[in-house]
């Protein structure tokens, strides 16, 4: 089942090339939420295990981190800009706890498009009322966002996100 998963994501993507950013965006949400969510306690014996694509796709499962850490890496395989994408700490105010999603800033100064396990749909951040976004994390460092929807960098880097960077290079 772990290899049919992992050649099935592999032609899914490359089919993708083809299509413009925003319908990219939307495909690649709509068909990686299509693998059940699991909470990482019955997968690893660390609570917030971040795992690579690979071992996402190895697993068949992941929590929210590892949705967003998979399409993290799959949209840089699709060519877009590291710089725009964001692994997004968010407080999720229906669930009444934190949550993962992943950011993308198309436009400087725009709300970012957020990518989420919880809803098919990729819309701006304003019009998901039910997030409030602690930070961003992405290999340049952490961000907050200021009331005129700019990134300002509060830290060098997250350590869990570095550790990750490693686990996947190691992989490949």
């Amino acid at each position: 089942m772990a290899k049919k998963r992992v050649i099935d994501y592999a032609t899914t993507i490359e089919s993708y090339k083809s299509f413009s950013r925003s319908k990219q965006l939307i495909r690649v949400n709509y068909y990686l939420n299509d693998i059940l969510p699991k909470l990482d306690k019955p997968n690893k014996d660390k609570k917030n295990y971040w795992e690579t694509p690979k071992e996402f796709l190895t697993i068949g499962v992941g929590d929210c981190e590892d949705y967003a850490i998979i399409k993290y890496f799959t949209l840089l395989k699709l060519g877009f800009d590291e710089e725009k994408l964001f692994m997004t700490v968010v407080y999720e105010k229906y669930i009444g706890d934190y949550h993962m999603v992943l950011s993308y800033f198309k436009d400087e100064g725009e709300q970012p498009l957020i990518l989420d396990n919880l809803s098919f749909n990729v819309v701006d951040l304003k019009k998901r009322i039910d997030l409030k976004v602690d930070m961003f994390i992405n290999s340049s460092g952490v961000y907050k966002l200021n009331k005129d929807t700019k990134l300002v960098k509060v830290a060098r880097g997250a350590k869990k996100f570095k550790e990750l960077l490693n686990r996947v290079k190691r992989e490949s």
